[in-house]
């Protein structure tokens, strides 16, 4: 099912500033808010919906590849390009929009969903470069791709700690991950739910740091990553993989793989947007006399017929020979750019044919009947 535009969704028009997209976000988080829909699943999925066309619109660098490329420059997920958020990557956003509590209910329903923000420190992005032929491009492609990068320790499964007997529940939540704070406003008091400050919202303490990683959770590694490229990408187009960058510091979660799009040059057809563009070059024999010849396409070779009278400049057209749109909004097509060429150095033969033809009578601008079988005679020196 094709998703949906994320300012529809938002309900914000392509113009909307930060504000006005914070705002259209915060009314659509309340409403279908989980805590508030117990046991809605379609308020559930809309309450996603909403994170995600946030996610990506809040973000200037997301926007802009989402305004350019659609769907198919931002969407993440574990193997490819779709999948979106899960249900912790929205909540821990939330501490941008409702502040440290992470949700306007949690201070009424006493954090009873028993969220907790995870320990440690979010791994860090890792960029990558990926070479790509028109063919790939043309088609899409599956890249197998080593990916050096900061992996989850194997020793302590990335929480920092020595064994299992070096994490104990922490003292100040006493696992709970929170906090209840009791604030006196102009109301009166107000319980409060934060994150706790001790273990940062993990609710356990590492008191024995793992040997391997040092307490930090990674190590040097690399992992071979199959990377689904979908057809008609562009040139410093930039893809993602959400989960597959850097691990996170002492159990914090990873980062995310950035794919940057390079485009290889083709030895016959350069690219402008959809279209592709062949220089095609004719002696003046074939031009004025008329033939068929063989042109590179992205699928192969193909046979066009050159009309007698043919002047250099004439473009030809191959419908639907292009590349297709990374929206899948249809194909461009390719462009035959006719040059007619002119040799530089000439035998003394050639040179003999060409002053009887300079003094034929009516030969410029156009070629009587009578030179026909001259100009035949010419083809063969002309090749």
């Amino acid at each position: 099912m094709a998703k949906r535009d994320y300012y529809e969704i938002l309900g914000v028009p392509k113009d909307a500033d930060q504000a006005a997209v914070k705002k259209a976000y915060r009314k659509l988080a309340i409403q279908y808010h989980p805590d508030k829909n117990p046991g809605n699943k379609e308020a559930e999925e809309k309450f996603k919906e909403a994170a995600e066309a946030y996610e990506v619109l809040s973000d200037a660098d997301k926007k802009a590849r989402y305004d350019r490329y659609g769907h198919a420059g931002v969407n993440q997920g574990g193997g490819g390009f779709s999948g979106g958020m899960t249900m912790e990557d929205i909540f821990q956003q939330f501490g941008d929009i409702f502040g440290e509590s992470g949700s306007p209910f949690e201070s009424f329903f006493g954090g009873a969903r028993g969220r907790t923000r995870s320990r440690g420190q979010r791994g860090g992005n890792v960029r990558i470069k990926v070479a790509l032929t028109l063919e790939e491009i043309a088609s899409g492609v599956t890249k197998r791709i080593k990916v050096k990068k900061q992996a989850t320790c194997d020793h302590c499964g990335g929480s920092g700690a020595k064994d299992s007997q070096s994490v104990q529940t922490c003292p100040s939540c006493r696992g709970a991950g929170y906090v209840r704070q009791v604030k006196n406003t102009f109301l009166g008091q107000m319980q409060t739910t934060t994150t706790c400050p001790t273990c940062n919202g993990s609710g356990q303490q590492v008191v024995a740091n793992c040997p391997k990683c040092k307490g930090q959770g990674s190590i040097a590694g690399e992992e071979v990553i199959d990377i689904e490229i979908p057809a008609g990408v562009e040139e410093n187009m930039q893809l993602s993989m959400r989960g597959k960058g850097h691990a996170g510091l002492q159990g914090g979660p990873p980062g995310d793989l950035l794919i940057n799009i390079e485009e290889k040059p083709h030895e016959s057809l350069q690219r402008d947007g959809m279209n592709l563009i062949h220089e095609l070059y004719l002696n003046f024999a074939d031009a004025a006399i008329g033939t068929s010849i063989e042109v590179p396409t992205i699928d192969g070779r193909v046979k066009i017929k050159i009309p007698p009278g043919t002047q250099s400049g004439k473009i030809f057209r191959l419908q639907g020979k292009g590349l297709p749109s990374v929206q899948a909004y249809g194909a461009g097509d390719q462009l035959i750019h006719v040059n007619v060429w002119t040799p530089k150095k000439l035998n003394d033969e050639e040179r003999e044919l060409l002053e009887k033809l300079r003094e034929m009578p009516n030969f410029h601008p156009q070629p009587g009947k009578s030179e026909r079988t001259f100009f035949e005679k010419m083809k063969d020196y002309f090749k």
